[in-house]
């Protein structure tokens, strides 16, 4: 159940009432209201953390959202009452999150509202996109073929975050082990190697061995404050990421920082290309396409971009020339859309831009992986190399000096 703060009134007395409730959604919240008496005057889910939707332990997965499309896609298809496929599809489905949002969508349906605006009310788990091709759909009749789509976008999405996830498990796994290793070695054993030296006047450390010894007492003697220091740093730079300006500097780096730069460009323009398309084929006019993409494309200066266009397009340029030149978009993708407006196939452009730059989002990825590794095996080396040293040095320097005496 959901945790709801509401207001409501004693029609007898007048007096305002402040509570919580839990129940599966709104419409039950105001019938128990009712039933106790009270007149609801609003409700609101609760935002403290209490509820399923708002946990992040249980929160809607995109998997689930693909199979709840493509269920209620079928069913529509087949001829069934909206209705009685929503409840088919929440009956079926196996994430209790979205259970409950399917359940509050189909008590709204109930009540008279449309499909998209009962999804509308939850943007965390259907996006602006969802929504925009869910409403053009019910507009054009073809709303099985609109959730369809919105299936396949989702899936191509889903597909290429994987990807650029996976290839960086690897990276952060090696520096991982490798943080860990050089930790232990400061940590435990060159304080060992100190010990061999104590007692044995002239004897002196190599001076790698006693940089690395600092490092290893400051290490023993303030890993407490670096942790919090550490934690600290986390935190702000965090919450300074979801700043404005935060952003906009994050944004800049993965266009612009190497090697990941070409490969955040061409999933910018791949996720574009992939909307712009879902979009266009379900009749979603090409201003209200702009504005949407603007959002869902995930890179402030792309927005920017498009923003820019919408006003280019309202003045009277097409598409293609809006986006020309334009530092933020690849020149492929204004070409390609420039052969759809002049040979009335935009959409079937818009799509064959979205395969070319998934494709070429695979082969960055592999060429990237293919950079990494040597550099991380040349760092290995470095770090071994240096850990090594400061070991074996004083071990030679103590072995020499029994030689000599």
């Amino acid at each position: 159940m959901l945790t709801y703060k509401y207001v409501a009134k004693d029609p007898k007395t007048g007096v305002t009432i402040k509570a919580e409730m839990q129940a599966d959604n709104e419409q039950a919240v105001s019938a128990k209201i009712v039933k106790l008496g009270y007149s609801p005057v609003s409700i609101k889910m609760d935002e403290a953390g209490k509820g399923v939707l708002t946990s992040f332990r249980n929160r809607v997965k995109s998997k689930d959202r693909v199979l709840f499309s493509r269920q209620l896609s079928t069913l529509l298809n087949a001829g069934l009452p909206l209705v009685q496929s929503l409840r088919s599809v929440g009956d079926q489905t196996a994430s209790k999150p979205l259970r409950v949002v399917i359940s509050n969508v189909i008590s709204a349906v109930e009540g008279g509202s449309t499909l998209s605006a009962a999804l509308a009310k939850y943007p965390k788990v259907f996006n602006q996109v969802y929504v925009s091709l869910v409403q053009a759909g019910e507009a054009s009749g073809t709303l099985d073929k609109a959730l369809e789509r919105l299936a396949i976008q989702q899936e191509k999405d889903a597909e290429i975050i994987s990807k650029v996830r996976g290839a960086m498990i690897y990276p952060l796994i090696v520096v991982a082990v490798m943080l860990l290793v050089v930790g232990f070695m400061i940590v435990k054993v060159l304080p060992q190697v100190e010990v061999l030296y104590d007692g044995l006047e002239g004897a002196t450390l190599p001076l790698l061995t006693r940089v690395l010894l600092v490092i290893s007492r400051a290490i023993i003697k303030f890993w407490l404050f670096a942790l919090i220091g550490l934690g600290f740093m986390v935190f702000v730079t965090s919450r300074w990421a979801r700043t404005f300006g935060g952003k906009r500097v994050i944004d800049k780096l993965k266009m612009r920082a190497w090697p990941v730069g070409p490969l955040f460009m061409k999933m910018y323009m791949a996720r574009f290309a992939r909307t712009s398309t879902t979009l266009v084929a379900s009749g979603v006019p090409l201003i209200q396409v702009l504005t949407i993409t603007a959002d869902s494309v995930n890179n402030v200066y792309v927005a920017d971009t498009l923003k820019k266009a919408i006003d280019k397009v309202r003045g009277g340029k097409s598409l293609a020339d809006a986006l020309t030149n334009d530092p933020n978009f690849l020149p492929l993708v204004p070409n390609m859309i420039r052969i759809g407006e002049q040979s009335g196939a935009i959409e079937k452009m818009l799509s064959k831009t979205a395969d070319y730059y998934e494709k070429e989002v695979d082969d960055q990825i592999k060429a990237i992986s293919t950079i990494i590794e040597p550099v991380l095996m040349v760092l290995l080396g470095v770090m071994a190399f240096i850990i090594v040293a400061a070991v074996l040095l004083p071990i030679y320097g103590l072995a020499g000096k029994s030689i000599i005496n």
